[in-house]
């Protein structure tokens, strides 16, 4: 049995966990945004995922609503067929997932309809014909044509019909593709001069070029796929009935035409990216990302500490089973990627099981069991730290083992914990932007869904950067002043 603590260790994960539970109810509306039809009670309702770097079929306004092609489409079939719906933004791979995992009811993305997807989805009747281009930085004169890639480096994004048409010519003209998971990086890509080329879909083109992407088409159009609504395969008829009914309809009385023209005519004008302009109207949205980061950090860290708690004097044990689960348990999780976790946590697990775990939920679990490791490697170095002629002496007074721990070994323990119990506080806070792969909105991944719309990286990601900065100085200084005060 574990010995009952009376240490700062103990006081600030109950503190940790007490705030956990007070702000983690309310976090799960950062990652989902609810439809806003007005329909009766019984209306079927859906979880309906989708990418969140795809301008102009899915990105965020400055208003931080996610709007769009897809968007509105989707809200206009929703408020025509009578349903509603909560949107996932995970991102087009792990939207994918989700699908598959039968995490969400389906997904709209600016997802072409492929022979290979149709073995694993069913969608619905194509909603916009695609096509792709070639584009080129605007100061680059001397690639006009496929024959000018030989030898050069060409930017794609991941599962995209740009970067499918790139590799089934790339033998052909002898360039090599380089990868890249959303469309602004691709750009940079591009505009920096690592890469002399990229491949997109025309419509998300020409939209960034509007925004001013520093890139220019130097090629035609080649004939692209159909992008359509998806659902996994065999699942939700009924939903993929009232899209195709839906978008029939707004076909037949003129709003798909007006919606397409509201973001691929003249009206789509860039907005104002100066520095000042952008601090103004991207902080509300960037503190609701920051929020979500402390969160995710005090929720995981809570569980983190009872954890590192339990499997750290697993780790000193006198019994052999009990050091056994504890070197198991940290070489698991200190062992494999926390990208790795996060997925087999979040898709791995809900595909066995049958289950449906929230993106909030499976985030805090990840961070709590890959902290955990590292906590009770702290607790269990701390403990050996202490000279065990500490324990020696007090055993030889009379005391038990359990109060020899607690009233002797402990309070020194603690002392040499510390430092390296905030430092996991500060490296559990800069993990939270792992957690964008699963769809979470911290603030890392706010920062890539602005970039997406404006296309500043430099400035956003300079922003970001001084968010954290400020938050993590925040804390280096109160765990410097806990330090000297546990050391009085």
């Amino acid at each position: 049995m574990l010995p009952r603590l009376r240490t700062p260790l103990v006081a600030v994960g109950s503190v940790l966990l007490v705030a956990a539970l007070a702000v983690v109810p309310g976090a799960v509306a950062v990652a989902a945004t609810p439809s806003p039809t007005p329909t009766s009670d019984d209306a079927p309702h859906y979880e309906i995922a989708t990418d969140i770097t795809f301008a102009p079929f899915e990105f965020q306004d400055t208003s931080g609503e996610f709007v769009g092609i897809d968007m509105d489409l989707l809200a206009a079939i929703a408020e025509h067929e009578g349903f509603t719906y909560t949107l996932r933004p995970l991102g087009f791979n792990a939207a994918i997932q989700a699908v598959q995992a039968n995490q969400v009811d389906g997904m709209t993305a600016g997802m072409t309809i492929t022979d290979e997807r149709e073995k694993v989805f069913d969608f619905s009747d194509p909603y916009f014909e695609s096509g792709i281009q070639m584009a080129v930085a605007e100061s680059n004169d001397t690639v006009t044509s496929y024959e000018d890639l030989a030898g050069q480096s060409v930017a794609v994004k991941t599962g995209t019909e740009g970067a499918a048409f790139a590799e089934s010519i790339e033998d052909e003209y002898g360039f090599t593709t380089v990868t890249f998971d959303d469309s602004a990086s691709m750009y940079d890509e591009v505009r920096t001069g690592n890469s002399v080329a990229v491949f997109d879909d025309y419509p998300v083109l020409a939209y960034g070029i509007t925004q001013g992407n520093g890139l220019k088409t130097v090629t035609p159009k080649e004939v692209g796929g159909s992008y359509g609504f998806a659902v996994n395969q065999g699942q939700n008829p009924e939903l993929l009935a009232d899209f195709n009914e839906g978008l029939a309809a707004l076909r037949a009385d003129g709003t798909y035409d007006q919606i397409l023209e509201r973001y691929l005519g003249e009206q789509a004008a860039p907005e104002d990216t100066s520095f000042f302009s952008l601090l103004v109207t991207t902080m509300p949205v960037l503190l609701g990302g920051l929020k979500l980061t402390v969160i995710l950090t005090i929720a995981s860290l809570a569980i983190a500490i009872v954890l590192g708690l339990i499997f750290g004097f697993f780790r000193v044990s006198h019994s052999q089973v009990l050091r056994g689960i504890g070197v198991a348990y940290v070489d698991v999780f200190r062992g494999t990627p926390l990208l790795v976790q996060a997925f087999f946590i979040y898709f791995g697990i809900p595909a066995v099981l049958d289950i449906t775990i929230s993106a909030i939920a499976a985030g805090i679990i990840t961070l709590g069991l890959n902290a955990g490791a590292y906590m009770a490697e702290i607790i269990r170095g701390g403990i050996e730290s202490v000279d065990k002629g500490q324990m020696e002496a007090a055993r030889s007074l009379g005391l038990s083992y359990k109060t020899s721990m607690r009233r002797v070994v402990l309070p020194q323990a603690v002392r040499t914990m510390t430092p390296s119990f905030i430092n996991q506080f500060v490296i559990t806070l800069k993990d939270t932007s792992i957690l964008s792969v699963i769809g979470i909105a911290e603030l890392t991944q706010t920062g890539k869904i602005i970039i997406a719309r404006n296309l500043e990286s430099f400035n956003m990601w300079l922003i970001v950067g001084a968010m954290y900065f400020v938050i993590i100085m925040l804390l280096t200084k109160l765990s410097n002043r806990l330090e000297k005060r546990i050391a009085r």
